[in-house]
């Protein structure tokens, strides 16, 4: 398997905690939150196949493209648990957005002695029917991701504005960059994501944040979440899918949620 790219910060004696981002971003994604999160915890940021500093590479060993079409949500867990044995973490607090949340759910449902605690912001337990990620994969692989550049704003912020800011640029700039093949792929893992009827079983304390203005995964979705987890705390943050419009209010409730969870 090629290893996911990660960046590390915080004080090496700190309580790990790994970040995943959402699909067609990178580690900048938690650019606004990691100088207030590495103060106290070491974090670790890392980045999709194909995203970011990661190469494409498939999660399974079936080519050197990437492109199989049957990538999982289970083989991006199986890269980050790689990542975390390569850093000697057994256990770990995780936070994660979007598809990042997934990876994260996927990790506290099927590996619940890795999670010492779990954040899933303007995430699900399932992102919809497979046919329109499917019909995404087929284009990005056919055109790559710049047609999605048009829209993503829309998608990603409520108020389309942020994407002139230097932080909307550097998202914007990291979907430009992305692979197709990794990118794609990503799509077959949501295509096939449905963690709905495993939810109960997901025992670390969980921090489920929903945004009100949130177009990509609506608030019904953080409340499937929240009422399915059963030690979960939902929190409603004025936001679109990424939270970019609130950087503080998201890092202070992740603050709050991780000083009341238990140290890896």
């Amino acid at each position: 398997m090629t290893p996911l790219h990660h960046e590390v910060s915080g004080p090496a004696d700190g309580p790990p905690l790994v970040l995943g981002p959402s699909l067609g971003t990178s580690t900048a994604v938690w650019g606004q939150q990691l100088p207030g999160l590495s103060r106290d915890f070491r974090t670790i940021a890392y980045d999709l196949p194909g995203h970011g500093g990661s190469a494409t590479g498939p999660p399974r060993d079936t080519g050197d493209t990437g492109d199989t079409g049957d990538t999982t949500v289970a083989d991006l867990a199986g890269l980050v648990l790689s990542v975390a044995d390569g850093l000697g973490l057994d256990r770990f607090h995780y936070a994660g957005i979007s598809l990042g949340g997934a990876v994260g759910a996927h990790l506290a449902a099927h590996h619940p002695d890795r999670v010492a605690s779990l954040a899933l912001v303007c995430s699900s337990a399932h992102f919809g029917p497979p046919g329109p990620w499917r019909e995404r994969a087929r284009l990005v692989r056919d055109q790559g991701t710049a047609p999605l550049l048009d829209t993503a704003p829309d998608r990603w912020f409520s108020d389309e504005s942020l994407a002139a800011t230097g932080t909307g640029r550097r998202l914007l700039d990291a979907l430009a960059a992305t692979a197709p093949a990794g990118y794609a792929a990503c799509c077959d893992a949501l295509a096939a994501y449905d963690l709905r009827d495993r939810l109960a079983d997901i025992t670390a304390p969980t921090l489920v944040v929903g945004g009100s203005r949130d177009m990509a995964t609506p608030l019904p979705h953080a409340r499937e979440l929240a009422a399915g987890v059963p030690r979960s705390t939902l929190e409603v943050l004025e936001c679109g899918h990424l939270a970019a419009e609130a950087p503080s209010p998201l890092l202070e409730t992740l603050r709050r949620h991780l000083g009341r969870a238990p140290t890896p």
